[in-house]
């Protein structure tokens, strides 16, 4: 797993994606930090936290598009399934190496809590709170990328259904809202959206942090799963 998470951890930094994404992350960050916090001297950086994570239904199909299938395209996913790796292991370090580069785009995006301590401001509980529930989104965000690159070698298919399933997920909330009855009730319990606010507002409870680590590791399962199905159907 660890041999796999370096791999592939030295191939985002080795081209150009890890530069380009933490590059433009940060600039749309910059200019939300500027409107939202600068030039309205609100010191409450929680709301451009949750803003951020709306950037990420854009920013992680991109991340995650070739960390499998560029390794179907390539024909180097064979070579993979019969190393001496298990499969969860090789599935699991990929995610990992995904991980990684979020959490630096994440930890340079700490500068802006910094500036806001040295003009007066504070570190609240409610600005950890989003950072956790944040950085917990993420990790769900990256799962879903990296089932939608198990199921394609085509990375722009892979963008495009990454793509579409965050936002369906970004929007679930109100689409069960908008439904109501069960079925809104089944669609909200679904929802990622709902579970960031209760950390968006400095609330750290048990349940949801169980949620999203639950629902990043079923959809690395589900991954795992998928290539399996598809190496014994090729013999």
């Amino acid at each position: 797993m660890w041999a796999v998470y370096r791999k592939e951890l030295r191939s985002y930094f080795y081209s150009p994606i890890a530069y380009v994404l933490i590059g433009l992350f940060i600039l749309l960050t910059s200019i939300f930090f500027f409107l939202g916090n600068l030039a309205s001297r609100v010191a409450d950086f929680s709301g451009i936290v949750a803003t951020m994570g709306f950037i990420l239904v854009f920013i992680i199909p991109v991340l995650t598009m070739r960390i499998l299938a560029e390794d179907r395209k390539n024909g180097t996913e064979v070579l993979l399934l019969t190393s001496p790796s298990r499969l969860s292991g090789i599935v699991i370090g990929k995610f990992l190496a995904a991980f990684t580069v979020f959490l630096i785009l994440t930890v340079l995006t700490f500068v802006y809590p910094v500036i806001i301590v040295l003009l007066g401001g504070k570190i609240t509980a409610q600005l950890v709170g989003s950072y956790i529930g944040f950085i917990l989104l993420g990790a769900s965000f990256i799962s879903v990328g990296v089932f939608a690159s198990s199921i394609t070698e085509n990375q722009v298919v892979a963008v495009i259904v990454g793509f579409v399933s965050l936002l369906v997920m970004w929007i679930i909330d109100s689409l069960a809202g908008f439904i109501g009855g069960f079925a809104g009730k089944v669609l909200s319990w679904f929802s990622l959206l709902s579970r960031y606010e209760d950390f968006n507002k400095g609330i750290l409870s048990l349940s949801p942090i169980v949620y999203y680590i639950s629902f990043t590791a079923v959809f690395i399962f589900i991954t795992i799963q998928m290539i399996e199905k598809r190496r014994w159907s090729q013999g």
